[in-house]
Protein backbone atom coordinates (compact mmCIF):
# COMPACT_ATOMS: atom_id res chain seq x y z
CA UNK A 1 0.00 0.00 0.00
CA UNK A 2 1.21 3.51 -0.78
CA UNK A 3 2.23 5.88 1.97
CA UNK A 4 -0.32 8.36 3.29
CA UNK A 5 0.59 11.78 4.67
CA UNK A 6 -1.78 13.35 7.21
CA UNK A 7 -1.91 16.98 8.33
CA UNK A 8 -4.24 19.46 10.00
CA UNK A 9 -4.98 23.07 9.10
CA UNK A 10 -7.03 25.76 10.83
CA UNK A 11 -8.47 29.15 9.91
CA UNK A 12 -10.94 31.17 12.00
CA UNK A 13 -13.39 28.52 13.29
CA UNK A 14 -12.66 26.03 10.48
CA UNK A 15 -10.59 22.90 11.06
CA UNK A 16 -9.48 20.62 8.22
CA UNK A 17 -7.79 17.23 8.24
CA UNK A 18 -6.14 16.10 5.01
CA UNK A 19 -4.87 12.72 3.82
CA UNK A 20 -2.46 12.81 0.86
CA UNK A 21 -2.02 9.56 -1.06
CA UNK A 22 -0.21 8.82 -4.32
CA UNK A 23 -2.83 8.85 -7.08
CA UNK A 24 -4.27 10.69 -10.06
CA UNK A 25 -5.16 14.10 -8.63
CA UNK A 26 -8.65 13.38 -7.30
CA UNK A 27 -9.67 15.82 -4.54
CA UNK A 28 -12.62 15.20 -2.23
CA UNK A 29 -13.94 17.29 0.65
CA UNK A 30 -16.28 15.55 3.11
CA UNK A 31 -16.78 12.78 0.53
CA UNK A 32 -17.81 15.08 -2.35
CA UNK A 33 -15.72 16.34 -5.29
CA UNK A 34 -14.12 19.65 -4.32
CA UNK A 35 -15.82 21.50 -7.24
CA UNK A 36 -19.22 20.79 -5.66
CA UNK A 37 -18.19 21.97 -2.19
CA UNK A 38 -16.15 25.04 -3.20
CA UNK A 39 -18.38 26.50 -5.88
CA UNK A 40 -16.38 29.61 -6.86
CA UNK A 41 -13.21 29.51 -8.94
CA UNK A 42 -11.45 31.71 -6.37
CA UNK A 43 -11.98 29.16 -3.60
CA UNK A 44 -10.97 26.30 -5.91
CA UNK A 45 -7.80 28.18 -6.83
CA UNK A 46 -7.05 28.74 -3.14
CA UNK A 47 -7.29 25.02 -2.49
CA UNK A 48 -5.08 24.05 -5.45
CA UNK A 49 -2.37 26.66 -4.77
CA UNK A 50 0.09 24.42 -2.84
CA UNK A 51 -0.25 21.61 -5.40
CA UNK A 52 0.31 23.99 -8.34
CA UNK A 53 3.35 25.68 -6.76
CA UNK A 54 5.00 22.29 -6.20
CA UNK A 55 3.81 20.88 -9.58
CA UNK A 56 2.29 17.83 -7.86
CA UNK A 57 -1.34 18.37 -8.87
CA UNK A 58 -1.72 15.07 -10.76
CA UNK A 59 0.47 12.96 -8.44
CA UNK A 60 -1.65 12.97 -5.27
CA UNK A 61 -5.20 12.17 -4.27
CA UNK A 62 -6.41 14.50 -1.54
CA UNK A 63 -9.10 13.45 0.93
CA UNK A 64 -10.15 16.28 3.25
CA UNK A 65 -12.60 16.47 6.13
CA UNK A 66 -13.51 20.02 7.01
CA UNK A 67 -15.67 21.20 9.90
CA UNK A 68 -16.75 24.58 11.25
CA UNK A 69 -16.54 28.09 9.84
CA UNK A 70 -17.61 29.14 6.37
CA UNK A 71 -16.46 28.26 2.89
CA UNK A 72 -13.54 30.73 2.86
CA UNK A 73 -12.24 29.56 6.22
CA UNK A 74 -12.55 25.91 5.23
CA UNK A 75 -10.73 26.49 1.91
CA UNK A 76 -7.85 28.23 3.72
CA UNK A 77 -7.72 25.51 6.38
CA UNK A 78 -7.50 22.80 3.70
CA UNK A 79 -4.82 24.80 1.86
CA UNK A 80 -2.67 24.94 5.01
CA UNK A 81 -3.20 21.23 5.70
CA UNK A 82 -2.20 20.29 2.13
CA UNK A 83 0.94 22.42 2.42
CA UNK A 84 1.91 20.73 5.70
CA UNK A 85 1.26 17.27 4.26
CA UNK A 86 3.41 18.03 1.19
CA UNK A 87 6.32 18.88 3.50
CA UNK A 88 5.90 15.52 5.23
CA UNK A 89 6.14 13.93 1.78
CA UNK A 90 9.25 15.89 0.74
CA UNK A 91 11.06 18.39 2.98
CA UNK A 92 12.73 19.91 -0.13
CA UNK A 93 9.37 21.57 -0.98
CA UNK A 94 9.48 23.71 2.18
CA UNK A 95 11.35 26.74 0.72
CA UNK A 96 8.94 27.06 -2.22
CA UNK A 97 5.85 26.76 -0.01
CA UNK A 98 7.29 29.12 2.60
CA UNK A 99 8.15 31.75 -0.03
CA UNK A 100 4.54 31.64 -1.22
CA UNK A 101 3.34 32.16 2.37
CA UNK A 102 1.50 28.85 2.52
CA UNK A 103 2.96 27.58 5.80
CA UNK A 104 1.78 30.42 8.01
CA UNK A 105 -1.52 30.07 9.81
CA UNK A 106 -3.59 33.22 9.42
CA UNK A 107 -4.11 34.35 13.04
CA UNK A 108 -6.99 36.73 12.31
CA UNK A 109 -10.21 35.65 13.95
CA UNK A 110 -13.55 37.12 14.89
CA UNK A 111 -13.36 39.72 17.64
CA UNK A 112 -15.59 39.02 20.61
CA UNK A 113 -18.73 41.03 21.36
CA UNK A 114 -18.24 43.49 24.24
CA UNK A 115 -20.82 44.16 26.96
CA UNK A 116 -22.84 47.37 26.70
CA UNK A 117 -22.71 47.48 22.90
CA UNK A 118 -24.39 45.54 20.08
CA UNK A 119 -21.21 44.06 18.55
CA UNK A 120 -17.44 44.01 18.83
CA UNK A 121 -16.89 47.62 17.75
CA UNK A 122 -20.34 49.01 17.02
CA UNK A 123 -21.95 51.21 19.65
CA UNK A 124 -25.59 51.80 20.46
CA UNK A 125 -26.90 55.05 18.98
CA UNK A 126 -25.87 58.06 21.04
CA UNK A 127 -28.55 60.62 21.91
CA UNK A 128 -27.28 63.94 23.16
CA UNK A 129 -30.71 65.06 24.37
Amino acid sequence: MSETFTATGRRKKAVARVWLTAGTGEITINGDPFEEVLTTLTLQGTLLEPLEITSLKKQFDVKAISRGGGMNGQADAIKLAISRALILHDAELRPALKAAGLLRRDPRARERKKPGQPGARKRFQFSKR
